[in-house]
């Protein structure tokens, strides 16, 4: 892309959108400020414009990582429901909406927390307050504590295991095995209303979630 003159800095939305895409292409090592403004094609000096450093830029990241993947799930852990069912359903849509979790992006963030002390700081206190978000939900619906912590244990590392080890599902094959999934975290069935406005949500039906 060719470089842009005239004063036209860009925005820092730009410059982070394109540092998240670094980021999860070729990792951390790769977000500085000169591939960068090659990317989006500006100058090196439009970079300082928005931010003071590649540390605040860095900085910058980490934030949207956790506003939105542990943002987002605490929410669906927290959203109305009848039944622990139906609340493991809406914790699940995470699993399933790009938009609510970024398993690329907390994958991309995991690798670099191998490197970096003290963001791995900060990822062992956001996975904590992801579990204690899941624990939370099981207590809501009359867990005993020791139980609720082992349940959110199992939901979360489940999921952690899909992004640690860059699962690929289809909604077609992944939609099925979702009643399942809730009878195993949560010794209950999920109803077929439940399913039914779950499959909904996700562009589905009901049939369409019945294992093949």
């Amino acid at each position: 892309m060719a470089e842009k003159t005239g004063g036209w800095r860009g925005s820092e939305d730009l410059w982070l959108e394109a540092a998240y895409q670094l980021l999860i292409e070729q990792g951390v090592e790769a977000v500085k400020v000169m591939p960068l403004a090659k990317r989006v094609g500006l100058s090196r000096t439009s970079f300082y414009g928005h931010f003071d450093s590649r540390e605040a830029l860095l900085a910058a990241l980490i934030a949207r990582w956790r506003a939105k993947n542990t943002g987002n799930m605490i929410a669906r852990a927290e959203a109305f429901s009848e039944t622990i069912a139906e609340a493991v359903l809406n914790l699940f849509d995470c699993w399933l909406r790009p938009d609510l979790f970024d398993s690329q992006l907390d994958f991309a963030i995991r690798n670099w927390a191998l490197g970096d002390p003290d963001l791995r700081a900060v990822l062992e206190a956001t996975d904590q307050e992801r579990i204690a978000a899941i624990r939370a939900m099981f207590l809501r619906f009359g867990f005993a504590e020791a139980d609720a912590q082992v349940r959110a244990f199992t939901v979360y590392y489940t999921q952690i295991g899909y992004v640690s080890m860059m699962v690929t599902e289809s909604p077609e094959v992944r939609m099925p095995r979702m009643p399942f999934y809730v009878q195993t975290f949560t010794g209950t069935s999920a109803s077929d209303s439940e399913l039914a406005r779950f499959a909904s949500r996700h562009g589905m039906t009901l049939e369409a979630m019945a294992v093949k």
